[in-house]
């Protein structure tokens, strides 16, 4: 493999990142002061954050889908706004409208809750699904168009959108096509019964989510974001990356592999992950841990691999045990 430490023009050196990891940290452990046991997944939902991508949570009720991203957003020097999906909610509920304002005698827009830093969509498959497209299109473009006017959204943007898999009634499922918007997708699960035991002890004193207090500025998360993009990414771990995605085109039961727009998902994601390991590179081991969550919304399977209970996650597991995996030269 290219030497990691091959200088790049736009790499950050090592204290920068060490200042990235160290941040990472202290975010990480004040999140964890509210949603107990579950450090993979806040670790995960910060990767996607610092990779400007936004994180799907499907999860029964009742597990802290809502708690982990309000966490997320009491943790950071932001604004954030929660969006409660419902069948009648209309687009420009979620994006804003031009009202006519008499006084002025001009039309001005008035700005939906997407112009927020961290934007939560509570249910998001409870909405229709024009409702859900708006939604996806900020997600997208990072702007919304009114009356032919664009209007930016700020940065950082992240949507973290949860919805359930039980009760499907009055539900409009979101379209596989348009699930690749989001960088991750992960469920919180059930906490350990020692876990449940530290949240019910806990409660009594009140909501552990109000009590976080902010402790990332927010110009300090936009230099964090710049510093992931700036993350080296060796020739063979592109190769890598490649390799992967392309096998998933072939399995067996998947009827549409990961794109190439999963590709850059999953390397734009792999760089805040080495940053948050304190290292100027993207190492294979970084890939390997994001390779499920990046990439197993992604594919479609087939009618009869869908009967056979067949799992996307497992298939990209089973890809991913079956390539080679670049190796550092020695000495």
């Amino acid at each position: 493999m290219t030497d990691p430490s091959h200088p790049a023009a736009t790499a950050p050196d090592q204290a920068q990142v060490d200042w990235f990891a160290e941040w990472f940290r202290h975010v990480e452990r004040n999140i964890g002061l509210a949603i107990r046991g579950k450090p993979e997944v806040i670790h995960l939902v910060l990767v996607a954050l610092f990779a400007e991508g936004h994180v799907l949570l499907e999860d029964v009720p009742g597990t802290g889908k809502t708690s982990l991203a309000r966490s997320l957003a009491a943790s950071i020097g932001s604004r954030s706004q929660r969006v409660q999906f419902t069948p009648d909610l209309l687009p420009s509920d979620i994006t804003g409208v031009t009202i006519w304002d008499q006084g002025a005698r001009e039309f001005r827009f008035h700005p939906g809750p997407v112009f927020a830093n961290i934007v939560l969509g509570d249910e998001i498959n409870r909405a229709s699904p024009k409702t859900q497209a708006a939604l996806l299109e900020v997600m997208e473009e990072h702007q919304v168009t009114v009356d032919g006017v664009a209007h930016a959204v700020p940065r950082p943007f992240m949507v973290i959108a949860t919805q359930n898999p039980v009760d499907m009634d009055g539900t409009y499922q979101l379209p596989e096509a348009q699930l690749d918007r989001f960088l991750v997708k992960t469920s919180i699960g059930y906490p350990s019964l020692d876990d449940e035991v530290a949240v019910i002890e806990t409660h009594r004193l009140g909501s552990a989510v109000e009590r976080l207090e902010a402790v990332l500025p927010l110009d300090h998360a936009q230099t964090m974001i710049r510093i992931a993009t700036e993350v080296y990414v060796p020739p063979d771990v592109q190769r890598y990356v490649a390799t992967i995605c392309h096998a998933t085109r072939s399995l067996p039961g998947v009827r549409l592999g990961a794109s190439p727009r999963a590709s850059l998902a999953l390397v734009r994601a792999a760089r805040a992950q080495a940053a948050s390991a304190g290292r100027r590179y993207v190492a294979p081991e970084d890939v390997k841990t994001l390779a499920a969550p990046v990439l197993a919304h992604r594919l479609l399977l087939t009618a009869d691999a869908e009967a056979q209970g067949l799992a996307a996650d497992v298939l990209v597991d089973q890809v991913v045990s079956a390539t080679p995996v670049p190796t550092a030269p020695r000495g």
